[in-house]
């Protein structure tokens, strides 16, 4: 039977309608899973520097399962006010005056990170998106600490919400350090690339998805 392309076009899903037929619409209670790693000045995210973020909205492939997103990440210019351990800086490896870091301010930084997770919350039909993250709290207070200082008003992560890996790794695989959970899960793990933002969230993305798709749903 053939349908004209004028009646096809007014009966095929657009916009909103479209998105909802995405099962991640409905998956996490109309949530989008977004994985995100900081990289930071200390440990105290009411005084030291945000330095690094990178994000991961989750994805959905052909056959149902879900996969990693695109990947974008932004080095920041510490903000006025906060400070950096040393110490730190140790273990991220990062060179704050290193020429070809190419830093933004927090806001625009955020911007530059928050663009794609609103993006694939509307792609998805979701309502918002909810941190995945190693050690979630950490990074999400990090997070609400630079939205607070900027006055931003379109983050689209939940307030207070997390998914962490640290306790889906324990419970699937025995291991709740990073890069011991990343090998349990049969995935590759490179320590020289290790405490980079947009590293640790691919990893974290894979471990995140690896174990969800081996989890059973239940009947709707």
């Amino acid at each position: 039977m053939h349908i004209p392309r004028e009646i096809a076009a007014a009966v095929r899903p657009t916009g909103a309608k479209a998105a909802a037929l995405s099962p991640l619409s409905t998956r996490f209670r109309g949530y989008l899973p977004v994985i995100v790693d900081v990289e930071t000045g200390g440990f105290d995210w009411n005084r030291h520097a945000l330095l690094e973020i990178a994000v991961a909205p989750v994805d959905v492939d052909d056959d149902g399962q879900l996969c990693v997103g695109e990947v974008t990440g932004s080095h920041v210019v510490p903000a006025a006010g906060t400070e950096i351990d040393p110490k730190s800086l140790e273990v991220t490896g990062i060179d704050i005056d290193h020429p070809f870091r190419d830093a933004l301010p927090e806001r625009p930084a955020l911007e530059r990170v928050f663009a794609p997770v609103r993006a694939a919350v509307k792609k998805h039909g979701c309502q918002r998106a909810i941190l995945v993250g190693h050690n979630a709290h950490f990074d999400l207070n990090f997070l609400n600490a630079a939205v607070a200082r900027c006055n931003h008003k379109r983050n689209p992560f939940h307030p207070f919400s997390v998914f962490d890996t640290v306790t889906l790794a324990g419970v699937a695989y025995g291991q709740t350090v990073l890069a011991r959970a990343v090998q349990a899960a049969g995935l590759d793990w490179n320590s020289d690339e290790a405490h980079s933002a947009v590293y640790d969230t691919e990893r974290t993305a894979q471990l995140f998805c690896k174990i969800v798709n081996a989890w059973p749903q239940a009947p709707r």
